[in-house]
This record gives C-alpha cells, sequence and structure tokens, in this order.
C-alpha cells in the first residue's frame, strides 16, 4: 500500500509501508474501527500499541467515533495487561506530529505499563519528557 503524505507536520513523502494499515501480529483488542496490538519496539514488557483501522496521518483527522472507540479500547486493554504483567501504573500517550515524536503517520495511543523503579525518579511523568538533563522534576 502507498500512502501520500501531504500534511503540513510531515514532509511531503511517500508511505511505502504502514504497519498499522497491515499490522504484522494478531490483535489483542479489536473492534470495527480500531485494533490493540503489542508494541514491536516496546519500552516496557505489556506496550501496547491503539491503532484506528481507517487510515489518516493525525488522530484529529479522525471523526470523533473512531477517536472514542480507541478510548473504549484503552478500558479492555488495560484489564488484560492488568492480568497478564500487574503493572504499578500505566503512562498513556499520543505522539502528534514530528515535534512530539510522530514516526509513523497513523493514528495510535500508545499504553505502556510502568512498574516501580523502571526509572529513577518518575516524578512529573509525561511533563518530564522536556526536562533537560540534570534539571530538577517539575513540581
Amino acid at each position: 500500500m502507498t500512502i501520500l503524505s501531504e500534511s503540513s507536520a510531515f514532509r511531503p513523502r511517500i508511505v511505502r509501508y504502514c504497519p498499522f494499515c497491515k499490522p504484522d501480529g494478531p490483535a489483542i483488542v479489536e473492534t470495527e474501527l480500531a485494533f490493540a496490538i503489542y508494541d514491536k519496539r516496546p519500552v516496557s514488557k505489556g506496550h501496547v500499541i491503539i491503532a484506528s483501522k481507517r487510515h489518516a496521518r493525525h488522530y484529529f483527522d479522525l471523526p470523533t467515533e473512531v477517536q472514542a472507540n480507541m478510548w473504549h479500547i484503552l478500558n479492555k486493554v488495560k484489564q488484560i495487561l492488568d492480568r497478564q504483567y500487574q503493572p504499578d501504573g500505566y503512562t498513556i500517550g499520543i505522539n502528534e506530529g514530528i515535534a512530539a515524536g510522530q514516526s509513523v503517520p497513523h493514528p495510535h495511543i500508545h499504553v505502556i505499563p510502568r512498574f516501580e523503579g523502571d526509572v529513577e525518579d518518575p516524578t512529573g511523568g509525561v511533563k518530564s519528557i522536556l526536562r533537560k538533563p540534570g534539571e530538577p522534576p517539575l513540581p
């Protein structure tokens, strides 16, 4: 499948492969509009991606019905991950646009199980992504 990416947030280019349009592995949760799969490059055990079945470049390009369905799947994914891995918490997020770290131009939500001690100081959570090394945690 060839997808032309023309969005101002992405440099114009041909995307020859979209890993979420044709996922390799089985879905752990699936609906008519979206699905959840284990991330092929996990940052923690149980790292899951929730993606729309409809190809779009950005999350905000999706109809609200699809967006809501992705969040509905999140609740089912959490139940599965709680049983399988018993995490101490979760980091849940969307990298929207290149400046935010989006590397695949297809809407997806990261569900990252977190465990006590997986980072030295988790204070600030996602807010700490903009913290420079050596800076104190955000209040």
